[in-house]
Parts: C-alpha cells; structure tokens; sequence
C-alpha cells in the first residue's frame, strides 16, 4: 500500500511539474514529497527524475513509470466516482426477495417509477415464502411477513395486514354457512404448512376470543396454491385481505365469520445489518414502505 501511495505522489509531482505544485494539490509539505519518491526511487533501485534547480524532467524510466502509475491513479479516481454514485444514486442491480402471493401491483406500483426515473437501476425479483439467506444470495432487501428474529438483519416493521377467513360460495353452498368459531373444526381446512394441524386464534365481539386446534385436510407451504384449493370450493383458508381484495370485489371468494378476527400478520421490509444502505436499497425502502402502508 506504501507503494501505491509513492506512485500516485511521483504522478502528482509529474502532473505539476514540481514537488510544491504536487504538495499543493495533495496537501502535503514539500519535503514529505520529496521524500515519497526518493523512497520510489529506492525500492525501484531505478532514477526517476532529473533535479535541477529550475525543473524536473522524466528519467526514460520516470517516463515509463509515469504512465502506469497515471493509470493506477485513473482507476482509483474512477473506483471512487462509482462509490459516490452508488452511495448518492440508485444505481446498480437492486436484488430484493418477497413472498410468493405478494400482489404484483403493488410491487409495480412502487418501483417501476423509481426504475423509471433512474435509468441506471435494475431490478432483479425472487419470490420465496421460505426464508433465505439474504448474505449468500446477495439480497439487498426482503420483504417478510411475522416475527423476524435474526439478529444479523434490520427488520423494519412497515403495516399490519388483516387477515380473513374466506371460502368459495360453491364450498358454502355445498356445506352450509359458517356461523360460530366451533363450526370450523368441522370444516375441510386448507393450511399453509406441512403439519398436519394448525392453531388459529380469534378475536370476536365484546372481546370474546377462541382458540381452535383445526386438522388440514389439504397442507401445504406455498400461498397461491392454498388459494386455488380454496377457489376451487375445496375448504376454508386463512388469508391475507389485500391479496384477495379482488376476489372478494368479484364473489370469488367469501368472507367467513367476518365478525371474528384472525390475528394480523405483521410485514417487514428487512435488510443485511450494515453501517450504511446503498442509494438504491434506500430508495426502494421508501417506496415500497408507501405501497405496502397503501395497501
């Protein structure tokens, strides 16, 4: 590193054509300089420059030299200029992870503006509904839902989302309205897990509450797929509103119990723990904190 530093001092001294206009521009003394490139000169065993009293001029292997350090000098400058961008502009690959039943309008709504206006950004989307390392995958940013409780990321809490109990009219048609929290543990219940059970807790009105112990007929880990059982007319399922909003608006789907209350999932918009975010992670938490609060 001692080197790097002579090579960008004996370009600078070379640029200026002295060792006080070099000084000047490094903020150095005139001597400290001096003494950079005559210890240049002795790990290269070679002379640089010709000292007389009125100038300095390039040795054949000063010139030689100059070149290649000049180049070191340009990278350097050039790695500090896309630091800067990096730091003060979205720029880059932005990698950010969500889960899978996260409504695609929402995720549009709040960064095709910012790609838009920023040219230099892209945009790289995986969808999990397990968790991944976020270090590994090189992920920028995560959108996750429930307690987080690792402590190597930042976790910012963002909204509550309610949930709902829901079904398809042909479900109910078939099996009769729902109308007490007991009638639930007779119904064919679609759970997003791979266990055989499932614990759901309700709040009711005046503050009443249950808690039911509810067999799956159908489990699985994938949301989507919990949906489409249940628009198929195969049970009852626990869902997030703002996902299944449309489907309500259009008698698809069927509030359940819409007088109990599931407990609401908690997002959280989660980054690797670090002393300072990227322009474009920051830029992207703000947007995506205003479309999920929208929601």
């Amino acid at each position: 590193m001692d080197q790097l530093k002579r090579m960008a001092v004996f370009a600078a001294v070379v640029d200026k054509g002295s060792m006080v206009g070099a000084a000047e521009t490094l903020g150095m003394t005139a001597s400290a300089v001096s003494q950079q490139i005559r210890k240049l000169e002795q790990t290269t065993q070679v002379s640089l420059l010709h000292r007389t009293t009125r100038r300095l001029t390039l040795t054949e292997a000063g010139a030689q030299l100059y070149q290649s350090c000049r180049q070191i000098v340009d990278l350097a400058e050039q790695a500090e200029q896309r630091l800067a961008e990096l730091r003060d502009a979205p720029v880059g690959e932005l990698r950010i992870a969500a889960p899978v039943g996260l409504p695609g309008r929402i995720l549009s709504g709040a960064l095709a503006p910012l790609l838009r206006a920023h040219p230099g950004l892209s945009l790289r989307l995986f969808f999990h509904d397990e968790l991944i390392d976020m270090v590994e995958q090189r992920i920028d940013l995560a959108i996750r839902v429930g307690r987080q409780e690792d402590s190597s990321l930042v976790a910012r809490h963002v909204v509550d989302w309610r949930m709902l109990l829901c079904a398809a009219p042909a479900y109910l048609a078939r099996c009769g309205w729902i109308e007490t929290p007991a009638q639930l543990q007779a119904v064919d219940w679609i759970g997003l897990n791979t266990e055989r059970a499932q614990y759901l807790q309700l709040l009711g009105p005046a503050g009443m509450q249950e808690r039911l112990r509810l067999e799956s007929r159908i489990a699985c880990n994938n949301i989507l797929a919990v949906r489409q059982f249940t628009l198929a007319g195969m049970g009852v399922s626990l869902q997030p509103e703002p996902e299944i909003r449309e489907l309500l608006a259009s008698g698809e789907l069927l509030a359940v119990l819409p007088e109990w209350q599931p407990e609401a999932i908690g997002l959280h918009l989660v980054t690797p723990r670090r002393d300072a975010q990227p322009a474009k992670v920051r830029y992207a938490i703000e947007a995506l904190r205003r479309a999920l609060q929208g929601s």
